[in-house]
């Protein structure tokens, strides 16, 4: 892909380094004229997500930081704050699958931390260094597992009530990000082909692409905020 010239406008993408986070890195980069902070865990993963960028490199910045972490989410606010942003994609995820008397308040803990706690302290680090002209977004990457009234799964509890907690932080933060002109929104997918919905359901077979979603991600975190603010929304062909 030819290089294009780039606004200086920054999308922050957490998980970036597999699954639907490379996919919507990949179609921001590709896509759209706006800058890509692709943060993750695994360097070696990122830095083979720079190689499949091409030489269209100068569109994407890795950041080595986990956000299972206080000192990673930290890192994440510290770079960020030197960016003008259009967007946050709280992407990364953790995942866990025990029965009942095998949850500890720590193992809670840990999903908690990633999956609804960091995607918070990251909103509330950088909420001032949002562009103002279109609204900024914070678009938080839930699961239907933690949807109000879909089917729940034994030995999920961990992973469903945090991403549960994940869309109400969601709609709280449309109003709390509300003065500093950034609106927030969660999509709260379904089946995915990824290597977490292949550990969570061994057995399933189908669910969306990466891909599909990745594109799907990324236009709405470009484009959702100037529709909806404080919403949940389902977005789901089918689930297990």
């Amino acid at each position: 892909m030819e290089s294009k010239e780039r606004r200086d406008e920054w999308v922050i993408v957490t998980g970036a380094s597999r699954g639907i986070g490379r996919e919507v890195v990949l179609d921001l980069v590709r896509s759209y004229p706006v800058s890509v902070l692709a943060v993750a865990r695994d360097r070696a993963a990122l830095e083979d997500l720079q190689q499949a960028i091409g030489p269209d490199t100068e569109g994407l910045r890795i950041l080595a930081a986990d956000l299972g972490t206080d000192a990673g989410v930290h890192e994440v606010i510290a770079v960020g704050r030197e960016l003008p942003i259009r967007a946050l994609v709280n992407n990364a995820g953790a995942f866990d699958r025990r029965t009942i008397g095998d949850w500890s308040r720590h193992g809670l803990e840990k999903l908690f931390h990633v999956n609804a706690f960091a995607p918070l302290l990251l909103a509330q680090g950088l909420r001032d260094r949002f562009l103002a002209a279109p609204m900024g977004h914070v678009l938080n990457i839930g699961s239907m597992g933690g949807f109000q009234g879909s089917a729940k799964f034994a030995g999920l509890l961990g992973y469903s009530s945090s991403k549960a907690a994940l869309a109400g932080i969601s709609e709280c933060l449309a109003e709390e990000l509300a003065p500093y002109g950034v609106a927030c929104n969660c999509l709260a997918l379904g089946a995915v082909d990824t290597e977490m919905l292949r550990a969570a359901f061994p057995d399933f077979t189908g669910g969306t692409s990466a891909e599909a979603m990745g594109a799907y991600i990324a236009r709405f975190a470009m484009e959702g905020q100037q529709q909806y603010n404080g919403k949940v929304l389902p977005v789901s062909r089918s689930v297990p």
